[in-house]
């Protein structure tokens, strides 16, 4: 049987999990963190760490954006194929959730509508939505405002089969050591490797949100996962590229079946904040 929601339903929900993202770290990226400042060497990074984490609780308890820059909101839903949808269209409900957050919860408004006119919309709409419709009758929303200091430092490659295991390596280091201190580590590093340009871009803001310290079940990419992890850590940019060990909390990778001629890769980097929270329905 179909299990019908009102997409008004949605409003509320996704106004509380924008400010909930923007207000609160997930007790996983805390201990992340805690964990960063115990091995930290650099007396400067410990410093900066610590930093980092008198802020993220400060905010949590006075219900303040741990950063100044609250994103672009970007809104992930699982929707189960048992799902009828009645009322407004589902995007508009969601950007209508998203506004009433930013509004509501006084965050930054950061979202032109036009990028070369650059005129603001003044209510951090319109979001980035992305659906997929999965087995069963829930759907989960998962909220992730994407800041631009890390997102700038994206990069994507269309690499040949030739370059293989070692050129994908060195191309995701060098996307990592070209953004140095700016994507403000010590970050999360979200790979996608195959599919296709649009794919593989996808996948690796997916890897994002894969909790801190859970690999990849494919030993072949976990252990992918674990070599730039030290690699990126041996680098010496350090906490807010001020110097020191802990560069990066993790490496996510997602993987997908690509073309016979075709390997690309894309990485996206998030920040020491890494912001999101989810619901389910």
């Amino acid at each position: 049987m179909l299990r019908t929601i009102n997409t008004e339903d949605l409003i509320p929900i996704i106004a509380n999990l924008c400010k909930d993202a923007c207000y609160h770290l997930n007790d996983n990226v805390m201990n992340a963190l805690e964990n960063a400042y115990e091995k930290e060497e650099s007396p400067y990074g410990k410093e900066t760490l610590l930093l980092l984490l008198d802020n993220a609780k400060l905010a949590s308890k006075e219900e303040m954006p741990v950063c100044h820059d609250t994103g672009m909101a970007v809104v992930m839903m699982e929707i189960g194929e048992q799902i009828s949808w009645i009322g407004k269209p589902l995007e508009e409900a969601v950007n209508d959730g998203v506004r009433k957050g930013y509004t509501e919860g006084y965050l930054r408004k950061s979202v032109y509508l036009d990028p070369l006119n650059r005129v603001n919309s003044n209510d951090n709409t319109p979001c980035v939505l992305h659906t997929d419709i999965i087995p069963g009758d829930k759907v989960k929303i998962t909220v992730m405002p994407k800041g631009g200091g890390s997102e700038n430092m994206g990069t994507f490659k269309n690499l040949v089969p030739a370059d293989g295991y070692e050129g994908v390596k060195k191309f995701i280091l060098e996307s990592v050591f070209n953004a140095g201190g700016k994507a403000c580590p010590p970050i999360v590093v979200g790979v996608g490797i195959g599919g296709t340009m649009d794919k593989t871009t996808l996948i690796a803001k997916q890897a994002l949100l894969r909790p801190i310290g859970v690999h990849n079940k494919n030993p072949f990419y976990e252990n992918l996962e674990k070599e730039l992890l030290d690699e990126i850590n041996k680098s010496g940019i350090g906490p807010l590229g001020m110097g020191g060990r802990m560069t990066a909390l993790d490496v996510h990778i997602e993987y997908y079946p690509c073309h016979i001629t075709s390997l690309p890769v894309a990485v996206n980097l998030q920040c020491h904040s890494v912001r999101q929270a989810s619901a389910e329905l």
